[in-house]
């Protein structure tokens, strides 16, 4: 199954691959666990479940940015912890790419394969599919705001540092 979604940051494309390219492993790790709970809350509620018993945590691996004329590409691995057998790995590029001077795109293209065979397949089709697309939007929502924050963080302390100069 493929998936993708995408935001636009008002934002230079440089200054958020650097946000996004310079410690990766130290927070996007707790955001794909965060999008995982909520994609555990959904399943609950379309029936896997009268409450969150599911609830498992993820792992993250990340690959090294490949950097193109027109995009920047994180490649990236998400794996279930635990119970892994009946949830998929998800493969995904992380992609950041110019959209005019001071904006940009950022989009996550995943692609996973269900698990339980054509079994698996048809309950994908059926429904976990919307939770899997779901679970990808608000994770690349958290990113998103993310990455917005620390750039208003280095904008508020450029800003107070010139005025200590000035």
């Amino acid at each position: 199954m493929f998936a993708r979604y995408f935001v636009e940051l008002p934002i230079q494309h440089e200054r958020v691959e650097h946000v996004l390219t310079e410690a990766p492993g130290s927070w996007l790790p707790g955001i794909a666990t965060k999008a995982n709970h909520h994609g555990d809350r959904l399943l609950a509620e379309v029936g896997f479940g009268d409450e969150v018993r599911i609830a498992r945590e993820v792992a993250i691996d990340l690959g090294s940015p490949l950097r193109l004329p027109t995009k920047t590409i994180v490649p990236l691995r998400w794996t279930a912890t635990g119970a892994s057998g009946l949830f998929p790995s998800l493969d995904a590029d992380l992609e950041i790419a110019p959209l005019g001077q001071d904006r940009c795109q950022l989009s996550l293209s995943a692609r996973y394969v269900p698990p339980l065979g054509a079994l698996g397949r048809v309950i994908d089709r059926a429904l976990l599919f919307r939770v899997a697309e779901a679970t990808i939007k608000n994770f690349l929502d958290q990113v998103r705001d993310s990455i917005s924050r620390e750039i208003s963080l280095e904008l508020e302390g450029s800003t107070v540092r010139r005025s200590a100069e000035g």
